[in-house]
């Protein structure tokens, strides 16, 4: 049988000498024949299969000892160990291209990291189709996701702004998880001070507030009113807020059903907020975030207009916060959109 030399056969197997002559030293691809005088290697025609195998295996950037692995199985097991390689390759490709997705996100002003977890996240409002004003206030950053409702026209505008206002600078402190809650409850006194001077101003002016502010792995929840706070984990979507609200205090106490609670003419009017008067404590929890949780915030001004059937489907996709708040105020709107809507989507991702 005619002998192909080293430079013949890499170029009938698309490798290059170099590359055989590596595959040589790890015993992948040994040649026929070695020349004593020259060490000149010689390959046989019929190892070309085996030296294309290599190559194509590289190409998939299967590493060699792997390689090694699979030239000594049958071509069953040898199939079976070339998908276990690329599903493993899949799988690491799609948390990189989450690790890309969220480090574009951040560099870009649309995302946070702190410490393992990363936020990315998107906040809006919108004056929804009765109104010509909006008193709702929507924001998202780096450790803070905040909604506010204001009631009171201009006032209540005002007052929903300065509510979220006061939390803001809680992001530019490094606010241990041991303190959370007590820097969201003296940011909350901030913020009836606030609303005290902007009453005083004449009209009335009123707010609630749904606000979640992360240190580390924990998040820190502050709430009042009717806005609300829903968690999506394991494509279970739960609310993690209770409206302080009359129809809820009668639901609470089995005088009226969930669903008689959502036709109710009076269902918008609040037990609780922040006000001139004061005297409403806020309800104040820690929990614990973890990658692949998302989170919702919004105004009463979605919840009344879209089923949460409709909610959960939307947020169970996977989109992007921006493309998730842009479909839950469309819904919002062929819902009627009688009010304000305020709407926040933040994803937790590992990094």
């Amino acid at each position: 049988m005619k002998l192909l030399t080293i430079g013949a056969f890499a170029a009938a197997a698309g490798l290059s000498p170099k590359a055989l002559r590596l595959y040589d030293e790890l015993g992948l691809l040994p040649p026929a024949a070695v020349d004593v005088e020259s060490g000149y290697r010689f390959y046989e025609p019929g190892q070309l299969d085996r030296a294309r195998l290599i190559a194509w295996l590289r190409r998939l950037g299967m590493p060699l000892a792997r390689i090694h692995t699979v030239l000594g199985l049958d071509a069953a097991a040898a199939a079976d160990e070339v998908a276990a390689y690329w599903a493993q390759v899949e799988a690491e490709t799609a948390r990189r291209g989450q690790l890309a997705t969220f480090l574009a996100d951040y560099l870009g002003g649309r995302g946070s990291a702190d410490a393992a977890l990363g936020l990315r996240y998107a906040a809006r409002t919108d004056a929804g189709k009765a109104k010509t004003s909006n008193e709702d206030t929507a924001y998202a950053g780096g450790r803070l996701l905040a909604v506010a409702d204001g009631v009171g026209g201009e006032a209540g505008a005002s007052a929903s702004a300065a509510a979220v206002a006061a939390l803001k600078p809680l992001e530019a402190r490094a606010v241990p998880a041991h303190e959370l809650l007590s820097a969201l409850a003296e940011a909350v006194g901030d913020a009836e001070r606030v609303v005290r001077g902007i009453a005083a101003g004449g009209g009335e002016a009123a707010t609630t507030l749904t606000a979640m502010l992360w240190s580390g792995s924990r998040l820190g929840l502050v709430h009042i009113g009717d806005t609300r706070a829903y968690l999506l984990r394991d494509g279970e979507l739960f609310q993690i807020t209770h409206d302080h609200t009359w129809v809820q205090s009668l639901v609470d106490e089995g005088r009226l059903s969930p669903e008689e609670a959502e036709s109710h003419p009076q269902r918008a009017l609040l037990m609780r907020a922040i006000s001139a008067g004061g005297g409403h404590r806020p309800d104040l929890s820690v929990h614990d975030a973890m990658a692949g949780d998302r989170y919702l915030l919004c105004s009463d001004g979605l919840t009344c207009s879209v089923p949460a059937e409709s909610t959960l489907a939307v947020l169970r996709r996977r989109n992007s916060p921006d493309e998730a708040v842009d479909e839950l105020i469309a819904l919002a709107h062929a819902g009627g959109a009688p009010d304000n809507i305020a709407c926040v989507v933040a994803d937790v991702v590992a990094l």
